[in-house]
């Protein structure tokens, strides 16, 4: 067992991007976590496919390290938006956190984001100016800049006084000054959270206590949390009771909470963290970061305790309701099941319950439908990368365009979720991305030169304006701009925004495309689809090159005469066809439209598929339109 004033608990926290799962790697070499001859691959803590494909981290770890008889515990977390949910849980159970910050582009959204979570904890951090032998770094900026950033989010004095260190992640080194010691060892960055990380603030020989911070999930154990042990300690089989508290108000941050219930439990599992390894453990205790297995459900924010006094339930920890919203629904195409799985109803929510065990910031809402569900989440993101985690397993479905949530606040006005975006773009792309922002309701905060023909731009804009804006903005500057979004909060509704003024080229037939029909309709759209490719009847082929929808048979074939040679086709020219990402088909779908998902594609179709039954819904929906025009100027007209 280890002496509490040599434990260190501590989070990494930063911008995605700005290299703390690399920062990990390197405390790892240092530390000699892993034996000389063994085989280690990069980013280490990003062990699940997808966080390796993107190159970020989507849900926190948990590591361990030792270094001169202490014992470390590393917490990496999200750096994307979409993930932050993540970030908020585990701040509860370290002490103190390393904030990187790139010597290049300084603070980022996400930077103001995890750093004010922390200062409102109390923690002190410790700022990595990270990346300093790149060749733009800029040290000496991004230190001003963070510094900066503390004293707007309202740091103390004594947060204010933080220590820095420069260096490296990836070349692992780190310095305390940056022209006077030699650019090598880790020693410096040990040091610092030896003497800056303050020992956990626990109670040793009291009652066992901890509040759950995480959830993970096993198909032979159950529901298992983790924690921070607050006091005491506690013996794999003892009995324990778990507090489940809930507020009065989830909206009022202030508001007071009760308990919901208490029940005695068994405690039938064990686990402490030694490097990457969860090892089972006969007892834990205080100050150690836990795994608890044996309650038959457990939630974010349970506290557990030997007492059975109610007033030692803590209060329920803080997570940030979902901002963007979309249906999952069963694939009733005529390709069904022909590259996948096709899941009903039934077999749909099951996948979605199993994934709310774990993923605290999703929301599943069965409204009544008989072919699918509601599913909200924190952003697009955040659902497309539980989207193609099904699609991995073997699933098909459909998905309709994400939506955001919308609120009433207490005047009865419409509030939606607002997004502060900074954007790093060469000069001469300024003024399509203003002009483009403007359309979909952006307010520009502030304009800053950055050196070397960058421009920083940040705005205010709602949620639903960045839908379908992302891909936009990469053709719009080259792929040479850099755009970062964190969500700040609901203001009052800025009215309506068109999002895509383009129409869809929907395919009247079903059967194999030729090269004959593409070429015949390629010039007035973008094709999505390539020559042989089989298509159904209601599927979007293209984008038209007009705000309208257009029909076409892309599988019409030339008909052969005499007067025709057999192997003309062979000289049709055809342009490349767009084939669309999840994401960008998510962000390019209108209302009445879906993404087919499948393993082996992603397809854009219509909501209704065949073209008379489309017709008739569209003519009605018009006349439901033109119906509530009238009431309201009835309306208008009476007062």
């Amino acid at each position: 067992m280890t002496n509490i004033a040599n434990i260190r608990n501590l989070a990494i926290v930063a911008h995605i991007d700005h290299g703390k799962t690399t920062l990990i790697d390197s405390i790892f070499k240092a530390t000699r976590t892993f034996r000389d001859n063994q085989e280690v691959a990069e980013r280490l803590m990003d062990n699940n496919v997808l966080e390796r494909e993107r190159g970020i981290t989507i849900r926190s770890k948990h590591c361990t390290v030792n270094w001169n008889d202490y014992l470390i515990n590393i917490v990496d977390t999200p750096g994307h938006a979409d993930f932050s949910g993540e970030v908020e849980r585990v701040l509860s159970m370290v002490d103190s956190v390393l904030l990187l910050v790139d010597a290049n582009e300084g603070p980022m959204p996400q930077t103001r984001y995890v750093l004010m979570r922390a200062l409102k904890l109390g923690l002190r951090p410790i700022v990595i100016v990270n990346k300093v032998d790149r060749p733009n770094a800029r040290p000496d900026y991004a230190l001003n800049k963070t510094f900066d950033l503390f004293i707007e989010l309202g740091a103390d004095d004594e947060q204010a006084h933080f220590p820095v260190l420069y260096g490296s992640g990836l070349d692992g080194w780190f310095v305390n000054d940056l022209d006077k010691e030699e650019h090598s060892g880790m020693d410096a960055l040990f040091e610092t959270i030896v003497e800056y990380v303050p020992a956990p603030k626990v109670i040793a020989d009291g009652q066992f206590k901890m509040q759950v911070s995480s959830l993970d999930w096993n198909d032979y154990i159950g529901q298992i949390g983790c924690g921070r042990v607050l006091s005491g300690s506690l013996s794999k089989g003892e009995s324990f009771n778990r507090i489940v508290t809930k507020l009065d108000d989830r909206f009022d941050k202030d508001s007071k909470f009760k308990v919901e219930s208490l029940s005695n439990v068994k405690s039938t599992h064990l686990w402490v963290t030694r490097g990457l390894t969860r090892v089972e453990a006969d007892t834990i205790s205080a100050g150690d970061l836990v795994w608890i297995a044996g309650p038959p459900e457990i939630s974010i924010g349970d506290t557990f305790t030997l007492s059975d006094d109610t007033n030692e339930a803590m209060r329920p920890l803080e997570i940030e309701e979902p901002t963007l919203s979309m249906f999952f629904l069963v694939n009733n195409g005529p390709f069904s099941g022909q590259e996948g799985t096709a899941i009903m109803l039934r077999q749909l929510k099951e996948r979605l319950d199993r994934e709310l065990r774990v993923n605290v910031a999703l929301r599943m809402e069965d409204i009544g439908r008989s072919d699918g569900v509601k599913v909200s989440g924190r952003g697009e993101l955040h659902l497309a990368i539980l989207i193609e985690e099904m699609r991995r397993e073997g699933l098909e479905f459909c998905i309709s365009r994400p939506e955001v949530i919308t609120h009433t606040n207490q005047k009865g006005f419409t509030t939606e979720p607002i997004e502060q975006i900074i954007i790093d773009t060469p000069e001469e792309y300024q003024g399509i991305i203003i002009e483009k922002l403007a359309k979909r309701k952006g307010e520009m905060i502030s304009v800053e030169n950055a050196g070397t023909n960058i421009i920083r731009l940040e705005f205010e804009i709602p949620t639903r304006g960045l839908i379908g804006y992302r891909s936009e903005f990469l053709t719009d500057t080259r792929g040479l701009g850099i755009m970062a979004s964190r969500f700040i909060g609901y203001g009052t509704w800025r009215g309506e925004i068109i999002s895509r003024s383009k129409g869809s080229v929907v395919s009247l037939e079903t059967g194999p495309a030729t090269a004959y029909a593409l070429e015949g309709f390629q010039e007035r759209a973008v094709i999505f689809i390539e020559p042989t490719e089989k298509v159904y009847a209601g599927q979007i082929v293209g984008e038209n090159s007009r705000n309208m929808d257009m029909t076409c048979n892309p599988t019409k074939k030339k008909q052969l005469t005499n007067h025709r040679a057999s192997n003309k086709d062979i000289g049709v020219k055809l342009d490349v066809p767009k084939k669309m990402t999840l994401e960008q088909a998510m962000e390019w779908i209108r209302d009445d439209e879906l993404v087919e998902v499948t393993p082996k594609s992603i397809r854009i179709r219509k909501m209704i598929l065949d073209t008379e039954d489309r017709k008739r819904a569209e003519k009605k929906m018009m006349l439901l339109d033109e119906n509530t025009q009238s009431s309201g100027s009835q309306l208008r007209s009476a007062m």
